[in-house]
């Protein structure tokens, strides 16, 4: 017997769209409170002055994405997971130097 298949429907966010509030909280499965307060503590920061005009890339996506994550995973606050995500940062911004000075970790271990 044929199981069902769920059908996706999505969208593809490239660097150059954005999103609404609504949109990108929607798309982080919280509520737009949780967005706001993203930005409060300087995790996202829009595009526009007020909060009915502001506009995230998708990179703001992404970052928001991580913060749902970090919470969830480790039980974390958002100030919490909001300093795990500034380590994860400096990380990949190291390891990009790394590499563009020749010196790959993956290769040396």
């Amino acid at each position: 017997m044929e199981q069902p298949q769920d059908i996706l429907i999505g969208t593809v966010i490239g660097d150059e769209s954005v999103l609404s509030i609504e949109e990108l909280a929607r798309a982080c499965g919280a509520e737009s409170q949780w967005i706001i307060e993203l930005v409060a503590i300087g995790v996202l920061e829009p595009e526009g002055p007020e909060t009915s005009t502001w506009r995230f890339h998708a990179a703001d996506l992404t970052c928001a994405r991580r913060m749902a994550r970090l919470q969830r995973d480790f039980d974390a606050s958002l100030d919490a997971a909001a300093a795990m995500l500034e380590l994860l940062e400096q990380i990949e911004q190291l390891r990009a130097r790394l590499k563009q000075t020749g010196l790959d970790m993956e290769r040396t271990t």
